[in-house]
């Protein structure tokens, strides 16, 4: 499930490291999807080993 859900995140979430987004200035909103997109993968990869 993780997996699918990875690549769902990289085709529809922005990519904030691609714009440059400085983390200390980042509104709640970039938080939460950064917090997201960073459960996912990490569970993603979790499930391949």
């Amino acid at each position: 499930m993780f997996p699918l859900l990875a690549k769902l995140n990289k085709a529809l979430l922005p990519s904030f490291t691609k714009q440059h987004l400085d983390l200390a200035n980042a509104k709640k909103w970039q938080m939460a999807i950064i917090g997201w997109r960073y459960f996912v993968t990490s569970r993603a990869l979790d499930v391949k080993n």
